[in-house]
């Protein structure tokens, strides 16, 4: 075998000229090198022969934002933080509209809603604990100086591109606020 290359995920194996071995390589979902696009198409395949209508919905929809950033942005692929963010936004959008159809006591359409988002979560990185995130905004409180409620600002900006795909904001919001008052 002369050369070895990989050519769309797969190995090729150059034994001479004229014949070429491929081999395809097997990564698990959880290994970073493969893009959130291409997890979600094979989580899409796994949903379709399980008949999971739930999880190929999610799915669907997380597929059709993906390709609606990659059309509208003008750059070929999306970078991983793009994915995150869209994944981001997508879960929040699915739990906002749990909380409103529990507000309304519409269990029947908040219990979907809630099920997208579980599945659309696996595909985001670990979730700061409690613990954590307050140790990480008490670094950042004392990088930036910040004493009182007027340096929240400050403190929000840092924190949110620090943290960015590892806590909520929401949560973040509330760290901050309670450290500053």
């Amino acid at each position: 075998m002369k050369c070895l290359r990989t050519w769309k995920g797969k190995i090729i194996r150059e034994l001479d000229k004229n014949t070429l071995i491929v081999f395809s390589i097997f990564v698990p979902l959880n290994f970073s090198i493969m893009s959130v696009q291409s997890q979600v198409m094979d989580q899409m395949k796994v949903a379709m022969k399980a008949k999971d209508t739930v999880a190929l919905e999610s799915l669907r929809a997380l597929k059709s934002a993906f390709l609606l950033a990659n059309t509208s942005g003008g750059s070929v692929e999306l970078s991983e933080e793009d994915e995150i963010k869209i994944v981001q936004k997508l879960v929040k959008q699915r739990k906002d509209s749990a909380a409103i159809f529990q507000e309304q006591d519409r269990m029947d359409l908040a219990e979907p809603e809630i099920a997208q988002a579980k599945i659309l979560e696996q595909f985001l990185p670990a979730q700061m604990g409690e613990e954590e995130l307050k140790a990480a905004i008490e670094a950042i409180i004392s990088q930036t100086g910040a004493s009182s409620m007027r340096d929240m600002g400050k403190v929000m900006g840092m924190a949110s591109q620090q943290l960015a795909g590892k806590a909520d904001g929401k949560a973040i919001s509330m760290v901050v606020k309670q450290l500053l008052s």
